[in-house]
């Protein structure tokens, strides 16, 4: 018999003696099922963020408002809803200015049509379809000029930077360093932006108000005294060129042509995101800055449409304490809130061994802080968690010896202990039901080296690993050998017996092996006085067991 199928004999000989309660418990199904999220031992405790829609939650819900257009609504009066006291204006701006590009060392623009280039005296090169490289040197087709420069495609074509782009595309030198720009008008610049922003598919009075929205917040946000008016990223809105339009969108972009949210004779800054949770943010509590009379709380029932109106992110205090760089173990997470119901501040909760050792105030995060290092969709959040620890002491308990693991659950329901005895699957142990204050006292009696966690159908804490090591006992002497017993009955596992040396470290005298019975009786003769030990060393599923100390009586 190999070693693996004897470890493997020993292993189902050990759950056998364990008798038919303990292996029928092992059948019951596991509840943190394929696809549940599973932290790492040793991670510390699991938080679950538990949270509502996706992004800062001002302004426009992108979801509701195709909620709202579902149910009827035209774009007037979603815009109305989310914008409260604010009216519909025109605005007589026809150009934007977007930055497409900054401190590059090159730049590659082509065009697939004849295109020219004019730099700022005026001198103009006519360059063939195709692409050129450009560096701060400014030579085009031989030709060095003076920035900045504009590239304009001939008719039926686009300057391409990237992606292709309505418009001219200028190119100057700053610091050593490339910009560009591209100069649009206003419409064709929204053509760009609708579709990147809200989906194409949804319904027009949708996509009319994202036109309407997105219009008026790029004037209303125009960098002041900059070379540029807007990003073409999440810093502005998403803009992504002639490439992403599609006729749906072109058409709310035609639909509303120049029409803007007014607010106090001024366009409004139609802040928007993709989902609320059912609830928009006041630009107030979400930001901290002095209220704004139409960036309110209002309700958002059509929000539901969203995959993100509700979600659980899993993320344990390792995980935490490395985003936030939280130094110390990680016993809980305290949250503050606005009057919105989302987060303000966040405070760690030490392990009480990181109390003793600091007098320091603990640490506070702000909710935006958090979300942004967690990469969690909003701030409209609460938080729970379950831990469990490490026994103590970490030495293997004796076969048939109970142990007793600790843990926390806080906010959270459904909780069970699982358990993955060597070489096996997680199975159900049953439900745990917390203490009044959270705490937990779950006494096992494991046969065998065994893992256990606490798990919900989705998410499972790191396991916590509790070795066993066999029983070994010393008969009565016999003369000329060491004999005793071992349980479970493991046969065929090697015995060792060492006899302690003047240093009190150890050395081996004599091996042998359990027997069928789990008996052992190995031929040795150990000197009278002298101390020594038995060892028996299974292998996988056990660890090292051992008696203790025992003086010959020769």
């Amino acid at each position: 018999m190999t070693r693996r199928a004897r470890v493997s004999a020993l292993f189902a000989a050990a759950l056998l003696a364990a008798g038919p309660a303990a292996a029928s418990r092992g059948d019951l199904p596991p509840v943190c099922a394929a696809g549940c999220v599973a932290a790492k031992p040793g991670s510390g405790a699991l938080f679950l963020f538990s949270g509502h829609g996706f992004g800062h939650g001002i302004g426009m819900s992108q979801y509701g408002a195709w909620g709202y257009a579902l149910h009827g609504y035209d774009y007037q009066q979603i815009l109305a809803h989310y914008y409260p006291g604010t009216t519909l204006g025109t605005t007589q701006t026809s150009l934007v200015r977007v930055l497409l590009a900054d401190g590059k060392k090159t730049l590659k623009v082509s065009s697939t049509v004849a295109f020219s280039v004019t730099d700022t005296n005026g001198v103009t090169v006519q360059v063939p379809a195709g692409a050129i490289t450009l560096t701060p040197r400014l030579v085009v087709e031989g030709r060095t000029l003076v920035p900045p420069l504009t590239f304009d495609a001939g008719a039926g074509g686009w300057m391409t930077l990237t992606r292709p782009y309505r418009g001219q595309i200028e190119v100057d030198v700053v610091n050593g360093k490339l910009r560009a720009i591209n100069v649009v008008g206003l419409e064709d610049y929204l053509y760009g932006v609708v579709p990147a922003e809200m989906p194409s598919t949804w319904s027009p009075p949708a996509l009319e108000a994202q036109a309407v929205a997105s219009r008026s917040y790029a004037l209303a946000t125009k960098k002041v005294a900059a070379p540029f008016d807007v990003y073409a990223d999440t810093r502005s809105q998403m803009y992504l060129g002639v490439s992403h339009e599609t006729p749906a969108t072109n058409a709310a972009v035609d639909a509303t042509r120049g029409q803007v949210v007014m607010y106090g004779g001024k366009i409004a800054a139609t802040f928007f995101s993709s989902s609320s949770g059912g609830e928009t943010e006041s630009i107030a509590d979400g930001w901290g800055v002095a209220p704004v009379p139409y960036l309110i709380s209002v309700a958002d029932p059509f929000d539901v449409l969203s995959p993100y109106h509700d979600w659980t992110v899993p993320i344990s205090a390792r995980t935490f304490a490395a985003a936030l760089k939280v130094k110390g173990p990680i016993l809980d997470l305290q949250t503050a809130t606005d009057p919105e119901g989302r987060v303000s501040t966040v405070t760690v909760v030490p392990q009480p061994s990181a109390l003793a050792v600091s007098t320091s105030a603990p640490p506070s995060f702000g909710g935006g802080a958090v979300a942004s290092a967690l990469g969690l969709r909003s701030t409209w959040f609460s938080v729970s968690m379950m831990s469990l620890q490490q026994p103590a002491p970490v030495a293997p308990v004796t076969y048939g010896s109970p142990v007793t693991l600790t843990g926390l659950v806080r906010g959270v329901a459904g909780v069970s202990l699982e358990q993955r005895a060597f070489g096996g699957s997680w199975s159900l142990v049953g439900p745990v039901t917390p203490a009044p204050d959270g705490s937990l006292l779950l006494p096992e009696a494991p046969l065998v080296t065994t893992d256990y966690r606490l798990a919900t159908p989705t998410a499972a804490v790191g396991y916590v690993r509790v070795r066993v090591a066999p029983l070994v006992q010393v008969s009565a002497p016999t003369p000329g050998a060491v004999a005793g017993t071992v349980q479970p009955v493991l046969p065929g596992v090697p015995v060792e017996i060492d006899v302690q040396n003047a240093d009190l470290s150890w050395s081996p005298l004599a091996t042998g092996t359990v027997a069928a019975d789990g008996t052992f009786s190995v031929p040795v003769d150990v000197p009278a006085g002298t101390t020594y030990r038995i060892v028996v060393t299974p292998g996988q599923g056990f660890a090292a067991g051992m008696t203790a100390p025992q003086v010959s009586g020769g």
